[in-house]
């Protein structure tokens, strides 16, 4: 506005506007309309005048203006009628940017109407909305844009007529979105289809706008009108119901999922909930879960990182009301539900409604995740390790290893159209038998990681180190190749290496592509275990074909140790190692553990399938069972802590993990926390700090979900680690320190009292308010100790506070001290509170700061406001103190005193009583204090003498 000012200064001046210029803020845009000029015409005449100008900027100034236009001349009716006529004539404009202007009026123009509408109602719709439709359809590509905004909102403000919305606008926006329509007409249509989907009647969007919509989703023509369909996919079938979306979008959703350009298979992972959360637990189960396992095992690498996002909100889809036995409440806690509805809830069968509401319960969980506002440092240049007795411990050195890392993470991996799709796909690991291993520029030899101790690298900040076996390798290598050479007996494991040289021959023209190398790495892992297992083959053979003694196969058992032996090498950091003690002995059951990789090649994964089957599953793969998911969605979701899965899909995704969780263990239930323990307890210990605080911040939630006995057995130790983490993290468990203690056993509660002190000491003095949290919480907790606890513990934590450099932090300290009075009193400690009461006078009434004495006279107002304590208790111990501060030299002192009394104590019943011995003392104290020299103190002494109808706000505007 300013700069039309500017522009139109010489015009102006002509009118009298030599005082307004373009600093002016306050001045209407149409305030000349009112100042007489030369011309000696009315302001309508003036404002016709104007509206029709050959001057652009004009016109312009009356286009942003119309609001105050039609204001001034409402009360009129047929002046209204007159601006109106003239608005109209106005949006002919030849000018784009006035139509632009003059669009962009009309909704709050229209919610003006609406306002007067006893006056003018019909003007609306014969005026204004005419001219929203025919701005649909303007040549002008910002005055389209500016229509289908203004649109957007009249039906969002619902001042659209149902009869307008079939009649007008819905056949609009069909002929724009037609097979043959113009390209650039149709993406807006359908773009401004979908966002008003959500805002019509369910006929409506289902009669008139679902056919075109399924069109639309299999426009081969242009792959922008499809990406806008995957995108806004969710809210279109939330908008239609299950039963339309079971019918006729789930078909498009499959075509969708599997087009051939990436970025609709990546927003269709990202809708995947939405879309699922309409479906029926049947669809949801048999048609949803295997098309999501194909998005996570995708080529390219954006939709698998997009569907990993989203696996964790997919799964809470799955909740089931009878099971979780929890629900979410109007203001969004999750609350036990009570043992006479989970009883009767498991006593017949949920509906679909009831799943949902415990679905939307999940998701919620899912959603709200943490309040991760702290992102400031970077995870590449803080890295954490424990040493000692668990301490966190800085260390800023950054590995080259993990720059590298990076970079390769930052690289567009999405296979073009015409490239070679027979690469695998980094997403699924679950079907796969191939061990996957780290890129070798990232991860170099052990042997020279292990030079120095003080040295940073990968294994001192996790674990111990593994033993130095290279020489090992090179012998058993040798030895392979020996034997490989003098087999002369065909073998399955023979032919699968040859299947696998072909794989990694036809992945050669590719090498470009960082995802590309990875699958070279896990492949020739595949090789080179194919090759030590096709020794204890041939040699079995041999000798079973000499002998014919089946005990010799225990050759084969030997020669498999090597394989074990190399992918636990390979896989250094997949998973924490055994020890040197016992790690020959677990290298076997490490080698099974490594077979979570990729979906391979059609050919080779027919092999790896077979070596699966042959290979009988681990005990703790059987204790990840369940019946409440489909198992491969959980088998991905619990992959998701793996180091690769940084490697290859998202460097954010344990993050990802620790989001959703609590959705994912709220759909599982207590009685399957058993598969999300080793992941919790994985990601609880990761080096990330963002990834502990995203626990710190749920983990209150997850304590509701799995019950006191859970809680104690295995997030306790949890949250113990997390109160001496960084700040970033113990910010989330202060938070919810309240929600989480009430759930723990009063002996357990207990323990923590001695451990609240710490939060007083930060890593930073000026994080003030991780202390200001601290205060809150506090005033929560009181309620979970006793009396004599409070005074022990809590005491000392609120003085502490009290006495900090920050204001905001001692006035809400300042509440906390009236809280533990009030705990006292109200639990007949009054010895406690007595000895309290002391210990403030003098900590605060003879400090000798002035902030001390005027915290003094704050606490004896609050506590009289909220009557913590007997009125006889308070004139006897506090008054005679609080009195006393009128002779303070400090005004500010002053000022609250008079405050104190005036607003709080001589209002209440006590002091108005007729023969009240303190009432004297309180008056002759108010009297000297309306007499002061300082201004501030005799107002507010008097304030309430002369104005007793002001509310407390006022008078301190005043």
């Amino acid at each position: 506005i300013p700069l039309y000012f500017v522009d139109l200064q010489d015009d102006l001046d002509d009118f009298g506007f030599e005082d307004y210029g373009p600093d002016c803020d306050s001045m209407r845009i149409t305030a000349f309309l009112d100042i007489p000029g030369q011309d000696n015409l009315t302001p309508l005449a003036r404002l016709e005048k104007y509206a029709f100008s050959d001057n652009i900027f004009n016109r312009q100034i009356i286009a942003r203006g119309l609001l105050d236009v039609f204001r001034d001349f409402s009360s009129n009716e047929e002046d209204f009628l007159t601006v109106m006529e003239i608005m109209v004539r106005l949006s002919e404009d030849a000018e784009p940017t006035v139509r632009t202007e003059l669009m962009e009026q009309i909704p709050p123009i229209a919610i003006f109407l609406q306002e007067s509408r006893p006056k003018f109602p019909a003007a609306f719709f014969e005026y204004l909305m005419p001219i929203v439709v025919r701005y649909l359809t303007d040549v002008n590509n910002q005055v389209r844009k500016a229509g289908q905004e203004a649109l957007l909102i009249l039906l969002e403000q619902d001042l659209v007529a149902q009869s307008d919305i079939e009649n007008k606008v819905c056949p609009i926006l069909l002929d724009l979105s037609a097979p043959d329509s113009d390209d650039e007409y149709k993406v807006e249509a359908v773009n401004i289809i979908c966002k008003m989907a959500s805002m019509l009647s369910r006929t409506t969007v289902e009669h008139m706008l679902l056919p075109r919509f399924c069109e639309l989703c299999s426009d081969g023509k242009l792959f922008q009108v499809r990406k806008i369909c995957a995108a806004n996919f969710g809210d279109i079938c939330n908008a239609v119901g299950q039963e339309a979306t079971e019918r006729l979008l789930i078909p498009k959703f499959f075509e969708l999922c599997s087009d051939s350009v990436w970025g609709m298979r990546k927003a269709c992972a990202e809708c995947f909930m939405a879309v699922s959360y309409t479906t029926s637990p049947e669809v949801r189960r048999s048609k949803l879960s295997p098309l999501f396992i194909s998005l996570i095992s995708d080529t390219c690498r954006w939709v698998r990182q997009a569907a990993f996002q989203s696996l964790g909100p997919f799964i809470s889809t799955f909740a089931n009301p009878s099971s979780a036995g929890l629900y979410i409440r109007e203001d969004g806690t999750l609350s036990i539900r009570p043992a006479a509805q989970e009883g009767s809830a498991s006593s017949c069968q949920p509906s679909t409604n009831s799943t949902l509401t415990t679905s939307n319960a999940s998701a919620t969980l899912c959603r709200r995740g943490v309040k991760s506002e702290i992102t400031h440092l970077s995870t590449n240049s803080l890295w954490l390790h424990r040493r000692g007795k668990g301490k966190l411990v800085v260390n800023t050195k950054v590995s080259e290893n993990l720059k590298t890392d990076m970079q390769e993470e930052s690289s567009d991996c999405c296979a073009g159209p015409g490239e070679d799709v027979s690469r695998l796909p980094q997403g699924d690991t679950a079907a796969s038998g191939v061990p996957e291993v780290p890129q070798d520029s990232s991860f170099p030899g052990v042997h020279s990681r292990l030079q120095s101790e003080d040295v940073f690298n990968t294994f001192l900040y996790w674990r111990p180190p593994l033993p130095d076996i290279s020489q090992e390798l090179e012998l058993l290598q040798v030895k392979a190749e020996k034997h490989s050479s003098s087999c002369s007996v065909p073998c399955n494991n023979c032919v699968a290496s040859s299947e696998i040289k072909k794989v990694l021959e036809s992945l050669q023209e590719h090498m470009d592509d960082p995802d590309v190398q990875a699958q070279v790495q896990v492949l020739s892992a595949a090789l080179r275990a194919a090759q030590f297992d096709s020794v204890g083959d041939c040699e079995t053979k041999k000798t079973e074909e000499s002998s014919g003694n089946p005990q010799n196969k225990t050759i084969a058992d030997e020669t498999a140790v090597p394989d074990a032996v190399c992918s636990q090498v390979e896989e250094d950091t997949c998973s924490p190692p055994p020890s040197q003690d016992n790690i020959s002995d677990q290298s076997a059951t490490s080698a099974l553990n490594s077979t979570d990789s990729e979906e391979q090649h059609r050919g080779t994964s027919v092999f790896l399938r077979k070596g699966q089957e042959n290979n009988p599953p681990l005990e703790d793969d059987k204790s990840k069972l369940q019946d409440i998911i489909p198992q491969p969605l959980l088998d991905q979701y619990l992959s998701m802590t793996d180091p690769a899965r940084a490697q290859t899909v998202d460097t954010e995704i344990a993050k990802h993990c620790a989001y959703s969780l609590p959705g994912v263990a709220l759909t599982l239930g207590r009685q399957n926390w058993h598969c999300l323990k080793d992941t919790y307890e994985t990601l609880a210990s990761d080096v990330q700090w963002k990834v502990r605080r995203t626990l710190a911040f749920s983990i209150h939630e997850l304590a509701v979900i799995l019950g006191d006995q859970l809680t104690a057995a295995d997030l306790v130790p949890i949250f113990n680690g997390f109160l001496k983490d960084l700040d970033e993290v113990r910010i989330g468990v202060l938070k919810h320190l309240y929600d989480f203690l009430k759930l723990l056993h009063a002996d357990k509660r207990r323990e923590y009292l001695y451990q609240l002190q710490e939060f007083v000491v930060t890593d930073n003095s000026r994080n003030w308010r991780f202390r200001y949290e601290l205060a809150e919480q506090l005033i929560l907790i009181l309620e979970l100790y006793n009396p004599n606890d409070v005074y022990d513990y809590l005491r000392h934590i609120a003085l502490t506070l009290c006495s900090d450099k920050v204001s905001e932090v001692r006035w809400i300290s300042f509440k906390l001290v009236v809280a533990i009075l009030q705990k006292f009193y109200a639990n007949n400690a009054n010895a406690l509170g007595l000895n309290f009461i002391n210990e403030l006078v003098v900590r605060f009434r003879h400090c000798s700061k002035w902030v001390g004495r005027q915290a003094f006279a704050f606490i004896c107002q609050a506590v009289v406001e909220e009557e913590c304590m007997p009125v006889e208790q308070f004139v006897e111990h506090l008054l005679p103190s609080l009195l006393s501060l009128a002779s303070d030299p400090v005004p500010n002192v002053r000022v609250l005193l008079a405050k104190a009394l005036r607003q709080t104590l001589l209002e209440k019943a006590y002091f108005k009583s007729v023969g009240n011995p303190h009432l004297e003392a309180a008056e002759e104290t108010i009297l000297a204090l309306q007499s002061d020299r300082d201004q501030d103190v005799s107002f507010f002494a008097t304030i309430k003498l002369k104005q007793g109808n002001m509310d407390n706000t006022t008078i301190e505007k005043q």
